[in-house]
């Protein structure tokens, strides 16, 4: 298998980085191809803007980026640096996600590879979306780290529950583009625990990506279960995070 590990982290000795590095060397040690993009070793670029297409826009007076990115990538005139991250997507048959809970969503660095890597044309259109997206037949993963504990993030913590809070990037980011997605790898205040408790977690994620391929998938449901109006038709009983069956009156 192929895999595309982005690392989403500005301290190389962090715990992330750890993490990142027993994921490069067990995947490969069990015969994956690992490629790995450092966003910020990469200085990436972050922000979607009219440097991100090198050849004449579509409208050159009015910057759409949706549909700037979709006439570059029919024209090959999407910026090169973005083209290169395409590649390794495409090489891809899982995507590894690492990456620090900051404001509960993705560091800014991350969110900006999706929205210059993911363009439209590329990772989604009309009619390729969720079942149907580019990426169907790709896995991808999250391992994740959160500055506090797991009771903030059970059901009934402040916090909310960590699969809702995950959302926008389970189906939001990766179901949307059409990848099947893992169950995440959640690592808890990782500065607040000793080292032996660390390196219990190393050997605990470097264990279960020895069998990443046979890791559960989480939940979606299929178009078949979506009206014309893309709402869940009447007697689906939702299973999704972050949805929820409507009571027959509010139907």
């Amino acid at each position: 298998m192929k895999v595309l590990l982005v690392l989403a982290h500005p301290e190389p000795k962090s715990f992330n980085g750890a993490l990142a590095l027993v994921a490069e060397e067990t995947l490969r040690q069990v015969g994956h191809e690992v490629e790995v993009s450092d966003l910020y070793a990469m200085k990436w670029k972050a922000v979607a803007d009219d440097a991100d297409f090198t050849g004449p826009r579509e409208d050159a007076d009015y910057l759409r980026i949706d549909r700037e990115q979709t006439f570059a990538h029919d024209s090959g005139t999407t910026a090169a640096d973005v083209v290169a991250e395409q590649d390794k997507v495409r090489r891809a048959d899982l995507l590894l996600l690492q990456y620090p809970m900051w404001w509960f969503g993705p560091p800014a660095i991350l969110k900006g590879w999706f929205d210059r890597v993911f363009t439209r044309g590329f990772g989604y259109m009309p009619g390729h979306k969720y079942d149907t997206g580019f990426m169907r037949g790709k896995i991808a993963m999250i391992s994740l780290t959160t500055g506090t504990s797991g009771d903030t993030y059970a059901p009934d913590g402040i916090d909310g529950a960590l699969l809702d809070v995950l959302w926008p990037v389970h189906n939001g980011l990766l179901r949307y583009t059409g990848f099947e997605v893992l169950t995440p790898f959640i690592t808890h205040m990782p500065g607040k625990i000793g080292a032996n408790d660390r390196q219990s977690i190393l050997d605990q994620y470097a264990h279960e990506l020895r069998e990443v391929d046979s890791r559960c998938r989480l939940f979606f449901h299929l178009r078949e279960d979506y009206g014309p109006n893309e709402r869940l038709l009447p007697g689906v009983t939702a299973r999704s995070g972050f949805q929820h069956s409507l009571h027959p009156s509010a139907v």
